[in-house]
């Protein structure tokens, strides 16, 4: 499994040269379109906690209940590396559907999940519909954080960090 151990967001950037550009170039746009989605390293759950235990660039924290009981911090948008590509996650939902839905096969992706998608270079990105994704990920945060979801997550257990 591809790992990127880490202990902080520059580093992360760094982590691999050839990429660093297509971080760097889709942090600026998200920045750019999605103002309110404050940028910070998610550092990973620890071993023995639930949640996902990779680090990425998370944009816009929130938290939710996870099945045992406990506050899992998570962000509505991240960016990881990947062995081969980059992924991008949104943990958002429009009209109780995942928000990334209305999007696929629109933004130049080379694959898409049921809350992410995957890219080898920036410039494959159909660079207005992705800064459109964002712009609406943010508007979708930044009004009602219970649109923020996980598949383990029910409504009215979800929090923005700090609440």
């Amino acid at each position: 499994m591809f790992r990127v151990d880490v202990p902080s967001l520059a580093e992360y950037f760094n982590f691999d040269p050839a990429r660093k550009i297509h971080l760097q170039k889709l942090d600026k746009l998200i920045k750019a379109s999605a103002p309110g989605l404050k940028r910070y390293f998610h550092r990973g759950t620890p071993a023995g906690e639930p949640g996902m235990r990779f680090k990425m660039i998370g944009y816009g924290k929130y938290r939710y209940l996870a099945r045992q009981g406990k506050y899992v911090e998570w962000p509505a948008v991240g960016v990881a590396l990947q062995k081969n590509y980059i992924s991008v996650y949104l943990s958002l939902t429009k009209d109780s559907a995942p928000l990334l839905q209305s999007y696929w096969g629109k933004l130049g992706e080379l694959r898409s999940g049921h809350n992410n998608f995957s890219f080898e270079a920036y410039e494959d990105l159909n660079i207005p519909m992705t800064a459109s994704l964002f712009a609406e990920a943010d508007r979708i945060f930044r009004t009602d954080p219970h649109h923020c979801v996980t598949t383990r997550v029910q409504k009215g257990s979800l929090q923005r960090n700090g609440q």
